[in-house]
Formats: structure tokens, C-alpha cells, sequence
């Protein structure tokens, strides 16, 4: 599941990262607020994926480990708008999706 999310991210596939998803998924981060259902978590990835599908974006996958049903990443990225100097998401998986995730992010507009 996390190497699907993951290769659906770097894609910017919104029905495939969508597809990890249910009604009843919860993503929480410490920037934009806590999105609640595909609708939600939809407007998230969509203002995500304009960010980091522009020109010169550098996206460096750090650590990746899956324990149970649990999955947790850290990464660091720079686009055109910010300097994401650490970020964190860790994932609780049921049933084969997402039913909860985090998004912990240091962020550094550039502008």
C-alpha cells in the first residue's frame, strides 16, 4: 500500500491517491488543518500536487518502514514556493487503505 500512495504521489495520479483512501479517512498535518473523506482529502492532494508539479522540484524520499499496519516516511523537498526542510507522515492502514494519516512538515516559504 505505502509503495502505491508513494509511486500514485510521484505520478500525481489523483484516482489512484484517492484510491487509498475511504469516506472515513482522516489526514491530519500541522500546516493545512485535519481533512476528513475523499472530498477533503482531495482538495489536499490537489493543492499538494500544483505545488510539486512544477519545474525544479527536488523530492528525497529519507527513511521508509512499515511495521504491521502501521507505515511511516520522512522526507525533505525544494520547490519553487518552499523549502521543506523535514516532513514526516505516518499512515494506519485498514483493510488495504489509509484510515488514518499524519503529515508533520517544517516548512520555509521561499517567497
Amino acid at each position: 500500500m505505502l509503495d502505491h500512495h508513494l509511486d500514485a504521489f510521484a505520478t500525481q495520479d489523483m484516482e489512484e491517491m484517492l484510491a487509498d483512501y475511504t469516506d472515513d479517512s482522516v489526514v491530519i498535518t500541522n500546516t493545512a488543518g485535519t481533512f476528513h473523506g475523499l472530498d477533503e482529502i482531495r482538495t489536499l492532494f490537489e493543492g499538494l500536487f500544483a505545488e510539486f508539479e512544477q519545474e525544479g522540484v527536488d523530492f528525497q524520499l529519507d527513511r521508509k518502514v512499515v511495521e504491521d499496519d502501521i507505515a511511516y516516511i520522512v522526507w525533505h523537498a525544494e520547490t519553487p514556493d518552499n523549502s521543506y526542510e523535514f516532513a514526516t507522515d505516518t499512515f494506519h492502514v485498514h483493510d488495504g487503505v489509509i484510515s488514518t494519516q499524519t503529515l508533520g512538515a517544517v516548512v520555509n516559504p521561499k517567497n
